[in-house]
């Protein structure tokens, strides 16, 4: 394979990486294995990320962007005022989020499966803390910008409202990834009522 620069070599292997653990488990994502879904030499992944940290850092940072980006480009550009429109805002971006699931569940189970490694993996969990607290973050300037966009007072600290809604929302997947049998739509909605309630009413 032709010589490709550092800069444009690592989103490869990282997607590379995130395709293979998608169809095969976060055990198969070896440095062999990944340097052969590519066709690189296995040096030229050593190279590229000195430590398996360095590489799940990586993933768990191009999984979360992945959907940050979806969410906040889902964000309404001019909201209905009021809790109404509070609502139907975060509606909107909740579907926009479980559809980035739907589309690709086996993203959300490398993840999932990082973080259970980095319950017991200092090294990864310090990675895996830094994307939370940055999802969270996100996830609170956006109903922050929708409560002011819809003249709604919060009435629970924004960031409480967003790690609520994240943990919610982790649940439904895990639960979906088990038991698909077709309450999601209802259980999101019920997920997002709860939200409003707790962002208008505390």
């Amino acid at each position: 394979m032709a010589h490709v620069p550092a800069a444009e070599r690592r989103p490869q292997l990282v997607e590379a990486a995130i395709d293979l653990m998608a169809r095969k488990g976060v055990d198969a994502g070896s440095t062999r294995a990944i340097a052969a879904e590519l066709g690189v030499a296995q040096a030229t992944v050593h190279y590229t990320f000195g430590t398996k940290r360095d590489l799940y850092g990586a993933i768990v940072e191009r999984l979360a962007g992945e959907m940050i980006d979806r969410v906040c480009a889902a964000a309404p550009a001019e909201a209905v005022p009021g809790e109404a429109g509070f609502a139907a805002s975060v509606q909107v971006m909740a579907g926009e989020l479980w559809a980035t699931y739907a589309e690709r569940p086996g993203r959300f189970a490398v993840f999932d499966e990082l973080t259970t490694i980095g319950s017991r993996d200092p090294d990864i969990r310090e990675a895996l803390r830094a994307h939370q607290h940055a999802m969270e973050r996100t996830a609170a300037e956006l109903v922050t910008g929708l409560a002011a966009e819809t003249g709604v007072a919060l009435a629970t600290d924004a960031l409480a409202i967003a790690r609520f809604f994240l943990i919610g929302f982790d649940g439904l997947v895990a639960r979906h990834r088990i038991s698909d049998d077709g309450t999601h739509d209802a259980d999101l909605d019920r997920l997002v009522t709860a939200i409003v309630h707790l962002a208008v009413h505390g």
